[in-house]
């Protein structure tokens, strides 16, 4: 736990949080004093944790209204509940002011413990983890309905799609994009969501869209389950996004070997569950490639626009792993080769290889 203090915009809010917090403290048994800074994610949003006089914890999202909307949070969260999956509870929500007390799921992240780990150890609890993470999310798509969440369809895809040119090649790379550059990312655009939205026979689940070791929790002792956070996002789109965003993380790469035999390990268990992942592990790994392709360029996008335009400038470090990852996709793939030489172009890198427009 941080020993930072609770640092607010203005006194107002600081005030209405306050009232909030005294109002639910004898009635869930919080102690106002122990509260302390636990995390803050790339939103507006902030979360808090808080003692509990039976010796547990609770925790508290900060979700101003004008910024975040907390409904979608709620709704996924009963979703992941009936789904089985270990998500936090929604104990008491004060909509018109955006604050939140929610069960705490603790404190340790997936990636924090793989990287913690002794090297010897490392690869072993890391594939555990990674089961567990599997075991997961074919429990979440088994849950699956149409017409629940937001689709994840053309629209939804180009608008994502259009972070990179937008945020990333010319606001951070200062590239102009001018009507040619911008002709030629379409073209490519355009392949990458037709590819997306028609493998596998179009086959929809309900995704997570951010399904990463940050955002899973190791519990400390009893719940035998991780933890899942950060869901608000979901969407009904295609069943190999999550597993596209588990495998190819923001934060921590793996040799192929291993991102193979846990994606093996994820399509045999959706396979005998019933997933619609076809039978036929090539072209699936084929559309997970071509579904992170999408997802990387994407995360480009973010992470400049929340250094430009938010002032979170830590983000930045980490892309270069999407431009690996993206470059890697690109060069399996003939009809991405165009990609990477403009890829190569914008990093200012020497393509090796013959691909041109």
């Amino acid at each position: 736990m941080t020993e930072s203090p609770l640092v607010w915009p203005d006194a107002t809010r600081a005030g209405a949080f306050s009232a909030w917090l005294q109002a639910h403290a004898s009635t869930h048994g919080l102690l106002p004093e122990t509260v302390q800074p636990a995390s803050a994610d790339a939103s507006f949003r902030r979360y808090f944790r808080v003692l509990t006089a039976d010796g547990g914890s609770c925790i508290i999202m900060d979700a101003p209204p004008a910024q975040e909307d907390c409904a979608p949070f709620v709704k996924v969260a009963g979703l992941m509940a009936d789904a089985g999956l270990n998500a936090p509870r929604v104990l008491a929500w004060d909509q018109a002011q955006g604050f939140m007390l929610l069960s705490d799921l603790g404190a340790r992240t997936m990636l924090e413990v793989i990287e913690q780990q002794p090297e010897a150890n490392k690869a072993q609890r890391a594939y555990d983890l990674y089961r567990e993470a599997v075991d997961a999310l074919v429990r979440w798509q088994l849950a699956s309905q149409p017409d629940v969440l937001p689709p994840y369809d053309e629209t939804l895809l180009a608008r994502e799609l259009a972070l990179f040119p937008d945020w990333y090649v010319q606001q951070h790379r200062g590239i102009p994009v001018d009507s040619t550059l911008r002709g030629k990312l379409d073209g490519l655009f355009a392949q990458i969501m037709a590819s997306n939205l028609q493998s596998l026979g179009g086959a929809r689940v309900f995704v997570h869209r951010d399904f990463m070791p940050r955002n899973l929790m190791v519990p400390e002792s009893g719940e035998p389950r991780l933890g899942v956070l950060d869901f608000q996002d979901a969407v009904y789109g295609p069943i190999t996004y999550d597993i596209a965003s588990l495998m190819r993380d923001a934060f921590i790469s793996w040799p192929e070997d291993f991102v193979l035999e846990i994606t093996v390990r994820y399509w045999e268990q959706a396979r005998k569950a019933g997933l619609p992942v076809g039978d036929d592990f090539g072209e699936f790994y084929r559309a997970v490639e071509w579904m992170g392709l999408q997802r990387h360029l994407k995360i480009l996008g973010i992470f400049a626009r929340l250094t430009l335009r938010d002032g979170k400038p830590k983000y930045l470090a980490d892309t270069p792993r999407f431009i690996t990852y993206a470059r890697a996709t690109c060069a399996r793939y003939r009809q991405l080769g165009p990609l990477m030489v403009l890829l190569d172009e914008i990093e200012g890198n020497e393509t090796r290889v013959g691909y041109t427009f």
